[in-house]
């Protein structure tokens, strides 16, 4: 009978093998949780590796990313397809191959997330662990019943992200969460004492968690613990206590088996120590056939599992939001807004014109979860239709997630990557810079999460400097795969909000206005315009000799801009131009036609002027801010700051 020693070696040597190969790579953590994975992957995890997007399979997140090899030796060694070949092992952290230096979502099937930035992993699996209590809610738990286990090293938990994460995970007691620390001790600089003395159970207890500690190289030990916190009614944390670099000679215990190859002197000592006497990348076939049928234990799982499944009366409801597909009525809901709104013309600021949209299509489309960050009645996020979620009620839709922009973000990248929902969440524009990391994440896992950051420019008044976004527009349209919506009136909104939806790739942002705006489109089409990202709201009477570009609330600038121009007999032209993003998808000619070829052009936005001189040219003009903000009324800081339709035709005059 092959041993668990054996089983996790073959983890520990596929590890050294490749990093050495690699001469790139971080062993400790994977030599070191070796046997707590071996234990989690051969008697409890609930998955299948033959069907490793199996809707109820347990989801297995290694927060601390930097171990990558330790999910790539359990994919190899478990039989995941994509991982089954010993060339992508061989081949770690090189070009052409899926086992990337950090796990990257949809790189490897194993992979449920992204995790490179630590924190992000255990932020996420909250996300997982809440998508799973609110779907169970939906479907019960013949169809939805699955745990969400974490590896999280000391890094993860001491990002601040992670102390949002975790005391959400307390206050809605998320009890299939459970984390698995590798206290090691050790931190890139040495002993984790060097820069922290915290209680790490204290701090989890401290946040509704059932905590324990066990002998990281004790299988039974791992085994009992594990099994106890399946039992418990609150999220779990097991602190591991390990080795770091576990059977290596000289450096196990020490930061110096953390980021870089052992060298072939400690991996033959290694080899000796742990009577080890293969090759590299040699697995004994018995040891690597008691791992595949590890990879294959959960088929009789899923197999009754399907049963159950295909006698779901909800069963095309369940596929398609899993699927991501939007259902059928929701074009509807946003047709009849827009034809709403065009005839009775509201003066709406954005953010609530934001709220008026979600009141639309919530009801229509249930797999909308809303949120915000504490500032629920000021970004307007929650509906009639999302009644808010609680450790007692996961039938809501609706997340009041305190005040953790960072948490938030994550958690929402987690609810997207679980399936079966969309989340939006909202906080002001300038503590975009609060949730960046994940936002980024959202990015670049291609997951349609919704940012609806309200009070988007200096026009939130007295506020002042330190809540006016000068400079956070720019960085996000600077961010690849993010489509960043800042619109002009209600029209626009649910334009912005039918292109998001349909975004099914990647996150999408929407800059709103605290202050009434007037109602620009007036005359209804079902085409959204929007999606174009820029066009032409208010053509030149006669031959264009001006192009005024425009967002949000400037749009309204620029036409009163227009009319001093023509009191001149100057003819300029209006472009509302919401999504920088959109407006480069479209063609050539396209973009020509609205920018006007040959015509002075003027950008204004009320916020910073990076990047606009891509579409007024060197010889265009740009109004916007220089600098930092002040408190006063919203119109008091346009008129002192020069953003206005004055000071843009002005512009337009002084370079005709």
């Amino acid at each position: 009978m092959t041993t668990h020693a054996a089983m996790a070696n073959a983890i520990r040597f596929l590890t050294m093998d490749a990093i050495e190969k690699s001469k790139s790579g971080h062993p400790g953590m994977p030599m070191g949780m070796a046997d707590v994975a071996t234990v989690l992957f051969t008697r409890f995890l609930k998955y299948d590796a033959k069907a490793p997007k199996w809707a109820d399979r347990d989801r297995f997140i290694l927060s601390a990313g930097h171990g990558s090899m330790l999910l790539y030796a359990l994919g190899y060694l478990t039989g995941f397809d994509d991982l089954s070949d010993i060339e992508q092992i061989k081949n770690f952290r090189q070009m052409g191959y899926r086992t990337a230096g950090h796990p990257e979502f949809g790189h490897v099937a194993i992979a449920e997330t992204t995790t490179g930035p630590l924190g992000q992993g255990i932020a996420n699996a909250v996300g997982f662990a809440l998508a799973e209590k609110l779907a169970a809610a939906r479907h019960g738990d013949g169809i939805v019943d699955h745990f969400t286990y974490v590896i999280a090293g000391d890094g993860c938990l001491m990002e601040g992200i992670s102390q949002e994460a975790i005391s959400l995970a307390g206050v809605w007691n998320l009890s299939k969460l459970i984390v698995l620390w590798d206290d090691n001790h050790i931190c890139i600089d040495g002993d984790t004492s060097v820069s922290t003395s915290d209680d790490q159970l204290a701090r989890f207890q401290a946040s509704n968690w059932d905590v324990c500690r066990v002998d990281g190289h004790d299988p039974e030990a791992i085994a009992q613990a594990i099994a106890a916190a399946q039992k418990s009614g609150q999220p779990s944390l097991i602190a591991c206590k390990t080795t770091i670099g576990y059977g290596a000679p000289t450096k196990a215990g020490s930061e110096k088996t953390h980021g870089a190859p052992l060298g072939a002197e400690e991996i033959a000592g290694a080899r000796a120590k742990l009577d080890w006497p293969h090759a590299p990348f040699e697995i004994p076939a018995d040891v690597l056939g008691a791992w595949r049928a590890a990879g294959t234990k959960g088929a009789a799982a899923r197999a009754e599992w399907e049963k159950r499944f295909n006698a779901y009366g909800a069963k095309a409801e369940f596929l398609r939001t899993n699927a991501g597909q939007l259902p059928e009525a929701w074009k509807q809901a946003v047709s009849d807004f827009k034809k709403k709104v065009s005839a009775e013309q509201p003066k709406w600021a954005t953010r609530k014109a934001s709220q008026e949209v979600l009141e639309a299509l919530t009801p229509v489309i249930p797999e909308m979860i809303g949120g915000s960050a504490d500032l629920t009645h000021s970004n307007l996020t929650i509906t009639k239709a999302t009644k808010p979620v609680s450790a007692r009620d996961f039938s809501g839709r609706y997340i009041h997630y305190g005040v953790r922009e960072h948490g938030m973000a994550a958690i929402m990248n987690g609810l997207s990557l679980h399936g079966g929902f969309i989340p939006y969440g909202g906080t002001f524009l300038i503590f975009a810079n609060y949730l960046w990391p994940a936002l980024r994440m959202s990015a670049m896992m291609d997951q349609r999460v919704l940012y609806v950051l309200t009070h988007d420019s200096i026009g939130l008044g007295e506020d002042g400097p330190t809540h006016q976004p000068i400079e956070t527009l720019s960085a996000l349209r600077a961010t690849p795969n993010v489509l960043v919506f800042r619109p002009a009136d209600p029209v626009e909104t649910m334009e912005a909000y039918e292109a998001a939806l349909e975004n099914a790739t990647g996150p999408s942002v929407f800059a709103l206005s605290r202050q009434n705006l007037p109602c620009l489109r007036t005359t209804h089409t079902d085409e959204n315009l929007t999606a174009k990202g820029a066009y032409v709201l208010s053509e030149a009477k006669g031959k264009r000799q001006v192009t005024l570009i425009a967002t949000g609330s400037e749009v309204s600038l620029a036409m009163d801009a227009q009319k001093l121009l023509a009191d001149k007999g100057i003819a300029a032209a209006v472009v509302s131009m919401p999504c920088w993003e959109l407006f480069e998808r479209q063609p050539k000619e396209y973009r020509s036609s609205v920018l006007g070829e040959g015509t002075v052009r003027v950008a204004v936005e009320a916020l910073g002027t990076f990047g606009w001189e891509r579409w007024t040219g060197e010889n265009g003009a740009v109004i916007g801010m220089n600098g930092f903000g002040a408190s006063a009324p919203a119109e008091k800081l346009y008129e002192h700051f020069g953003i206005t339709a004055a000071k843009v035709a002005e512009a337009a005059l002084a370079r005709l």
